[in-house]
C-alpha cells in the first residue's frame, strides 16, 4: 500500500483528522498560556513552567489510564476524552482565572491525553493491520507540521484576538475532533482478558524482543538533546538570534522526510535498517564537537532528525505488532510514557553537561552515547529474534 493510500481508509482519516485538528488548537493553546502567565507574573520561571506542564503530566495519564484503552471500548473512550479535555479547555477561556487555577486545569488537560493516545494508537492499528506503520508515517509527518505552524501562528493570532479566544477555541478543536471519531471510527468491544499495568511491564521486560523494542524507543530522547541545547550552542558559535529557529527546526523537518521515508520502505527493509538508522542518528551529532557552523549544524540536526524518526517508526510498529491484543492499550501507554519522559529526562542531563563542559560537547556526548546504546541494544534485539 502506498503511503497516502492509508488516507483511503475512512475510519483511519477520521481518526487522523480528529487528531491534526486537535493538535493544532493544542499548540495554538500553549502559546495563549504562556503569554497568560508571563502578562500576570513578568517571571520565566513561571513562564517556562506552565509550558512544562502542558506535557508533563501527560505520563502520568500514560501510566496510570492507560489500561483503559483495554477494558473499555476504544472509540468511546477516545471520544469521552475528548469531551472532558473540551471541558477543561473552556473553563480555563474563563477570563481572569486564578494562575493556580489555571494551572491545575492545564495539568488535567495534560493527564487526559495519556488515555487517549494509548486508545487511539491500539484502535489504529486495529484499524490498519499490517497497513500500521503508513500510519505512523503520516500521523508523524501530519502532526510534526502541524506542531510547527501552530507555534509559527500562535504569536501571530495573539496580536489580533485574546489569549482566552485562542483557548474556547482549543476547546472546540476537542468538540469537533470527538464528533469525528464518533462519526468515522467503528465501535468495538474491549477485551475480557485484562491484566494490570505492572502485569504488563513484567510481561515486556520478560520477553527479549518487546524489551529491546522499547529500549530503543525510549533512547530517542538522546538524539532531542540537541533541540533543548540550540539556545546555548548558537551563542557558542556566535550566531545571532535567527539561528536558533533555524537549529530548532532542523529536528522536525528532518523527521518529517523520516516519516516519508520509512513509509515508502518495505517491512524486510524497514527491519534491516532499524539498527543501523537508530546508530546513524547518533553520528552526525558526535561530529558537532568540531563546532562547523550554524548552516552544516542544521544539516547535521536535520540527518539525525531523519535516522531518529525512521527508526522510531518501525521500532514502535515492530512492538505493536508483537504485543497480544487483551493488553496493547496499557503496553502502548507506557511506552509512550517512556518516549516522553526520555526526552524530558536526557535534555535536563543535557543542560547540566552543557553547563559543565560546552554545549557542543554536551550534543556530540548525546550523539556518542545514543550511537553506542543503539548497538548494544540492537545486537540484543537482533540475538532475540533469531532465537
Amino acid at each position: 500500500m502506498r503511503l497516502t493510500a492509508v488516507l483511503r481508509v475512512r475510519e483511519f482519516r477520521g481518526l487522523w483528522l480528529a487528531e491534526l485538528l486537535s493538535v493544532g488548537g493544542d499548540q495554538l493553546a500553549r502559546v495563549a498560556v504562556a503569554v497568560l502567565v508571563y502578562r500576570q507574573t513578568g517571571s520565566a520561571t513561571w513562564t517556562t513552567l506552565s509550558y512544562a506542564m502542558t506535557f508533563l503530566p501527560n505520563l502520568l495519564g500514560s501510566v496510570f489510564l492507560a489500561s483503559l484503552a483495554d477494558r473499555f471500548r476504544r472509540r468511546e473512550l477516545i471520544v469521552a476524552t475528548d469531551l472532558c479535555r473540551a471541558l477543561l479547555a473552556a473553563v480555563m477561556a474563563v477570563p481572569g482565572l486564578p494562575l493556580p487555577v489555571l494551572g491545575v486545569l492545564v495539568a488535567l488537560l495534560s493527564f487526559a491525553g495519556g488515555p487517549f493516545k494509548a486508545a487511539q494508537l491500539s484502535l489504529m492499528y486495529q484499524v490498519l493491520g499490517q497497513h500500521y506503520v503508513q500510519g505512523l508515517s503520516i500521523r508523524t509527518i501530519s502532526t510534526q507540521l502541524a506542531q510547527l505552524v501552530g507555534f509559527a501562528a500562535g504569536g501571530a493570532v495573539l496580536t489580533i484576538v485574546s489569549p482566552y479566544a485562542v483557548l474556547a477555541f482549543n476547546a472546540a478543536t476537542f468538540v469537533m475532533a470527538a464528533v469525528m471519531v464518533w462519526l468515522t471510527v467503528n465501535s468495538r468491544p474491549g477485551t475480557d482478558r485484562t491484566r494490570s499495568t505492572t502485569g504488563v511491564a513484567r510481561m515486556i521486560w520478560r520477553d527479549p524482543v518487546l524489551r529491546s523494542l522499547i529500549v530503543l524507543a525510549w533512547m530517542v530522547g538522546l538524539f532531542v538533546v540537541p533541540e533543548g541545547l540550540a539556545a546555548p550552542y548558537a551563542d557558542e558559535l556566535m550566531a545571532g538570534v535567527a539561528a536558533v529557529g533555524f537549529l530548532m527546526a532542523a529536528d522536525p523537518a528532518g523527521s518529517i522526510i523520516g516519516a516519508w521515508l520509512s513509509g515508502r520502505m518495505t517491512e524486510q527493509a524497514r527491519e534491516r535498517m532499524l539498527v543501523p538508522f537508530a546508530i546513524l542518528a547518533g553520528v552526525p551529532l558526535i561530529l558537532c564537537f568540531l563546532q562547523p557552523g550554524v548552516l552544516i549544524s542544521v544539516v547535521l540536526w536535520g540527518i539525525s532528525g531523519v535516522a531518529s524518526t525512521a527508526y522510531l517508526i518501525e521500532t514502535q510498529a515492530a512492538f505493536v505488532k508483537r504485543v497480544p491484543e487483551y493488553c496493547r492499550g496499557t503496553a502502548v501507554g507506557l511506552g509512550s510514557a517512556g518516549v516522553q519522559a526520555s526526552q524530558g529526562v536526557a535534555i535536563a542531563l543535557g543542560g547540566v553537561v552543557a553547563d559543565a563542559v560546552s554545549p557542543s560537547t554536551a550534543v556530540a556526548l548525546a550523539g556518542l552515547s545514543g550511537a553506542g546504546f543503539a548497538a548494544l541494544v540492537g545486537v540484543s534485539w537482533l540475538r532475540a529474534r533469531q532465537r
